[in-house]
């Protein structure tokens, strides 16, 4: 075996070095040959436009895609579930596309006809990085088209969830709800103009029909529009408690009985404006409250990583089939790059099984013929076969997310716990007030009560909590802090333990950190080490090969790797032999192998070189930080080679376990919270998923908002971490400007009740009152919670 390699240089299409090899096309150089065929099927179809968009826009296309990978799509079973829309001549397709990045990648995407005739149209959807593709069926399939989208760098990510749960949605019904509040509340306040300005004699009959108007147009907001408050109310009721909805619901019907009663008996206009501005100010909040980061999925689950379809080998024949349909006894082919999605003994092949996606451990480790092989591992070397031993339900990874001892109990908000005793104080003084009344003045009693129900209705409390939390989480996703609800505010800011993740999330998994121990080398020796180490396909051989340039002509020469062990070769007429300390040398190491790359020149041994995890920018100035209010702990899959260095940098007091599998890590956050902690989970992969879903709030760290992540409670991108001091100081903010605004609504309503109670305040001043108290409230809390967040730093992010 014998190759050259040249100094590196970037590639026209992706931007990457190029390594391994450069190709030359014209005046363009590529880094593979991946790259060169989409510059060329753009540049047939008169699209290199795409390059002058933006600079090197392409992802990289080093690891070809086998062209039978999308054989699955043929599969009329699999294309009805993915299929949104189908009729005789057009399909409907939506893809997820994680390569989608700037607008050169959008402008590509919708000139997709002028790649393939049959295709219709395409619409990307940027934020979500779909693309709603249509085309014509009876030309053209589904598979064509992902390899239409695959061919040009866009390959569709297409998971086991596609097939079991549908997208999430906002709920249409209470959009409709809304919309219908707002036109019933915005007629019946322009017909009650004329009420408030007053009507001549002459015009009192033009009166009464505006008032049967009113009523007629409240009527859609009682029955139709307040549903949401009534089903809350009433599903409160059945479990033998009273929350915040259900003095809402009362006094939108109590209301609507007086106003009734007015109209009918001529006594009056009733308070349909009031009743309808109500329901249609409440809805409004929950709207933007079931609008928030939809973009965003925090409800994962091992599906939404594991493959559609595997190949099944039976009877000598390769057969793409459906993961649901594999069973016990399937013989499958894993290829290069997938992951494994079911327990299965290695029947053919050497397995090098990265399973960094499920324990955090960073390096891939050697399986043999016969060896058991977990679900969620990924093969970095040439295809195998499995037998399939378990069903996907069955397996360690499913077990793991399905395990029903970790799932957390559901808690009671603190604003929900005092509306409780709002709720029945409200009630008690509304039945106080009534039983008076009737003794001494009768007429009045009416009068009372609803007054007591409009003028101390909660609806400033949770107005002002849910616009305050609203704020929160606008604020917080503005810089780069994702929370799933109003909810997880609230955990956040009673925790009292942070638990960290190692790998992935204190450390990045884009960079590494290379010494080197030994006799110092030449420019030479380093261009010689990278020019071999660059033919492996170990992941540390890799980092070497781009940690040194080449500067000139590497002649490599019959290399050698034995997979797991090291790689050997002759460059430049220099031997050299690169691996663990028995490939090199001939003896064992007493240091930690997995991170150590030995090294050999001629027969001489050079030294090693260490590979530490690279911690991200400030990251223990932030938990030296944190260690002044939070208990922290840390928990890596990976050896304890970093203990010391850890342990230098944040003391004594920080508690570190190593080696810790998904389970270790979910007993641990268990253990916590059996002591009465209130703990923060922050991790960043699967192997984190059930520690996150454990913890009172789970965080998971990406370095893109729209990469798949864990489940949690959270997403937070990784370039943010560097600011979770802020952010936790922030949520403690909103809990005390929240409770600021129910002290001050109690005033309110204190003020409000003393009058009500006397008979000494109108349904109608009342009616007037509520909403003035709500709004100066909701400006009061919206205005602090934005104040605060300037002081710390976080108001102009975007």
């Amino acid at each position: 075996m014998s190759t050259s390699v040249q100094p590196t240089v970037q590639c026209y299409h992706c931007g990457e070095d190029c390594v391994t090899e450069t190709i030359q096309l014209a005046d363009k150089t590529f880094c593979c040959h991946g790259c060169k065929t989409v510059y060329q099927v753009l540049n047939q179809s008169d699209l290199c436009n795409y390059y002058e968009l933006n600079k090197n826009p392409g992802t990289t296309q080093r690891i070809t895609v086998r062209k039978d990978k999308f054989s699955f799509l043929d599969d009329e079973k699999i294309q009805q579930q993915i299929v949104s829309f189908r009729n005789e001549e057009q399909t409907h397709v939506t893809f997820y596309l994680p390569q989608i990045h700037c607008s050169s990648c959008l402008w590509l995407l919708e000139n997709l006809h002028r790649l393939n005739s049959d295709v219709v149209s395409s619409r990307v959807n940027f934020t979500r990085k779909e693309v709603e593709i249509v085309f014509n069926h009876n030309r053209t399939s589904l598979r064509t088209v992902a390899e239409l989208l695959t061919s040009i760098g866009y390959e569709p990510y297409i998971s086991l969830q596609n097939l079991q749960q549908a997208k999430p949605r906002i709920q249409r019904s209470l959009i409709y709800q809304l919309g219908v509040a707002g036109f019933c509340f915005a007629n019946i306040m322009l017909m009650s103009f004329p009420e408030y300005l007053g009507l001549e004699e002459a015009e009192k009959s033009m009166q009464y029909l505006f008032r049967y108007f009113n009523l007629i147009l409240s009527l859609p907001v009682l029955l139709y529009s307040s549903l949401p408050f009534y089903q809350s109310a009433w599903g409160s009721l059945k479990h033998k408690y009273l929350n915040i909805d259900a003095p809402i619901a009362l006094a939108i019907i109590m209301t609507f009985g007086r106003s009734l009663y007015e109209v009918l008996s001529n006594t009056g206009s009733g308070y349909f404006d009031s009743m309808s501005g109500i329901v249609f100010f409440m809805l409004v909040g929950r709207v933007l409250q079931e609008k928030t980061y939809q973009q965003l999925s925090f409800e994962r689950d091992y599906t939404s990583y594991f493959p559609i379809a595997v190949t099944v080998i039976k009877d000598n024949k390769e057969t793409p089939t459906a993961l649901p349909d594999i069973k016990v006894g399937d013989t499958i082919l894993i290829h290069n790059e997938e992951l494994i999605p079911i327990d299965g003994l290695l029947t053919k092949g050497k397995a090098l099984i990265d399973y960094s996606f499920v324990t955090g451990e960073s390096l891939p480790v050697l399986k043999e013929m016969g060896e058991l092989l977990y679900a969620g591992g990924k093969q970095t070397g040439s295809n195998i076969e499995l037998l399939v031993m378990k069903e996907v339900a069955q397996s360690y990874l499913t077990r793991l997310w399905n395990n029903d001892d970790q799932q957390k109990t559901v808690k009671v908000s603190f604003v929900d716990a005092l509306s409780r005793y709002f709720t029945w104080i409200v009630f008690a003084l509304a039945a106080a007030g009534a039983l008076y009344w009737s003794f001494y003045d009768g007429g009045r009693a009416w009068n009372v009560v609803t007054t007591i129900l409009i003028v101390a209705c909660p609806c400033a409390l949770l107005l002002s909590n849910s616009f305050t939390n609203g704020n929160v989480l606008r604020i917080l996703g503005n810089n780069k802090f994702y929370l799933r609800n109003a909810q997880t505010i609230e955990e956040i800011a009673d925790a009292n333990h942070i638990v960290f993740d190692k790998t992935g999330t204190l450390t990045t998994t884009e960079a590494q950190d290379i010494l080197f121990s030994g006799e110092p080398f030449s420019d030479e020796i380093a261009g010689s080490i990278a020019a071999l180490a660059a033919q492996s396909t170990h992941p540390l051989s890799k980092l070497l090969a781009k940690e040194f340039k080449q500067n000139g002509v590497f002649d490599v020469k019959q290399y050698r790797e034995t997979t797991g062990k090291g790689i050997s070769g002759i460059v430049n007429q220099r031997i050299i032999t690169m691996g663990s300390a028995e490939f090199v040398t001939g003896y064992a190491s007493q240091k930690f192998e997995g991170s150590i790359v030995y090294v050999s020149v001629d027969g001489s041994l050079l030294g090693y070189f260490s590979i530490r995890n690279h911690y991200r920018t400030h990251i223990f100035d932030q938990i030296n930080k944190l260690r002044k209010q939070y208990r922290i702990s840390i928990l890596s899959g990976d050896n304890e080679s970093e203990r010391l260095n850890l342990q230098k940098e944040l003391g004594m007091d920080v508690k570190l376990f190593f080696n810790q599998q998904p389970h270790d890590k979910l007993n641990y956050i268990r253990e916590l919270q059996q002591k009465g902690q209130k703990v923060i989970m922050i991790g960043d992969g699967l192997n984190d998923a059930g520690a996150l879903k454990q913890a009172d709030a789970g965080i998971a760290v990406t370095e893109s908002t729209n990469n798949f992540t864990p489940a949690s409670d959270g997403i937070l991108e990784a370039t943010q971490l560097s600011r979770l001091t802020a952010y936790l100081k922030f949520t403690k903010a909103n809990k005390r400007v929240v409770l600021a605004s129910f002290v001050l609504s109690i005033l309110y309503n204190v003020i409000g009740l003393s009058f009500a109670l006397k008979g000494a305040l109108s349904p109608m001043i009342a009616a007037i009152l509520m909403p003035s108290s709500s709004l100066s409230i909701i400006l009061l809390t919206f205005g602090a919670s934005s104040l605060y967040a300037r002081l710390i730093g976080m108001g102009r992010k975007k």
